[in-house]
C-alpha cells in the first residue's frame, strides 16, 4: 500500500555494516541497563482529540471479515507492564517484522489499498493486523493495541501505519521499520488518527502534542535479541 507504507529502504541503502553496529548497540545497552530502567521512563499519553473517519482499508477488512472487528468483552482493560510482558511485545514485533517481508498492494493484489493478514508478504498494514492479533492470542486487550495512521516529519511526509499499546507506564510504538520498542513521544512521527480503545470501529483523531520529555539515549536503547520459540505457539 504505497499510500500508508514505505519499504524499509533506507535500511538496505545504509549496507549491512550498519545493522551490525545497531544491533551490537542494542545488545551492549540492554546488558547493562535491565527492562526496570526502560519501565522507569516517564509515562506520557498522547492526546486524543475527536472522531474522525476510519481508513478504508480498515472498513474493507471489516466488511469482508465482521468478526475481526467486533469489540471484545476485555476491549478496555488495561495493562499492567512488567518486564516479562515487555519481552513479550519485543519478541512478536521482531517475530513478525523478520517473517513478512514488505511488499506493497499494488504488487500482492494489484490495487493501491487493501489490508489483509500476511502469511510472508505484506505492507505495513497488514504487519499491524498479525501483531495485534498474536498479542491478542497471547492475553493482551484489544483495547490496549490500537491500529495507528501517522506521518513520517520532513518533506516526504510518507503514511505509515504501526501499533499503539497502552499500558500503566504510557504507549509504546511497535512498528515494521525498527526492532526497537519505542514510546510514543520517542518516535519522529506525527500522529494522525487510531483505533478507540472502547470500540476498534470507532477511529479518533490525535490532538496537540504535549511537550516531550527528555529521554536518555542510552536508556532508549532497546532490549537485545533473544532466541526466539516457534512463532510463540500461535498460528496467526
Amino acid at each position: 500500500m504505497t499510500r500508508f507504507c514505505r519499504e524499509r529502504r533506507t535500511a538496505r541503502r545504509l549496507g549491512a555494516w550498519t545493522v551490525a553496529a545497531t544491533a551490537a548497540a542494542a545488545v551492549f545497552a540492554w546488558d547493562a541497563l535491565p527492562a526496570h530502567a526502560f519501565l522507569a521512563r516517564p509515562a506520557l499519553f498522547a492526546a486524543i482529540g475527536s472522531a474522525t473517519k476510519a481508513p478504508s482499508g480498515w472498513l474493507q477488512l471489516c466488511a469482508a471479515n465482521a468478526d475481526e472487528c467486533k469489540p471484545l468483552a476485555d476491549q478496555a482493560r488495561d495493562v499492567t507492564l512488567t518486564p516479562e510482558l515487555l519481552e513479550q511485545l519485543y519478541r512478536i514485533n521482531k517475530y513478525v517484522n523478520d517473517r513478512v517481508t514488505w511488499t506493497s498492494d499494488a504488487e500482492l493484489y494489484g490495487k493501491t489499498e487493501r489490508w489483509a493478514y500476511p502469511l510472508d508478504r505484506g505492507d505495513c498494514e497488514d504487519m499491524v493486523l498479525l501483531k495485534r492479533r498474536l498479542l491478542v492470542k497471547t492475553g493482551w486487550p484489544q483495547g490496549a493495541l490500537l491500529i495507528t495512521i501517522v506521518e513520517e516529519r520532513g518533506q516526504n511526509r510518507t503514511r505509515h501505519a504501526v501499533l499503539t499499546v497502552r499500558s500503566n507506564r504510557g504507549e509504546m510504538i511497535l512498528d515494521n521499520q525498527t526492532p526497537e520498542i519505542l514510546f510514543w513521544y520517542e518516535t519522529n512521527y506525527r500522529y494522525l488518527s487510531r483505533q478507540s480503545a472502547t470500540d476498534p470501529n470507532v477511529w479518533v483523531s490525535f490532538g496537540p502534542e504535549p511537550a516531550k520529555p527528555a529521554v536518555d539515549v542510552a536508556v532508549a536503547s532497546s532490549p537485545s535479541p533473544l532466541p526466539l520459540p516457534p512463532p510463540l505457539g500461535i498460528r496467526p
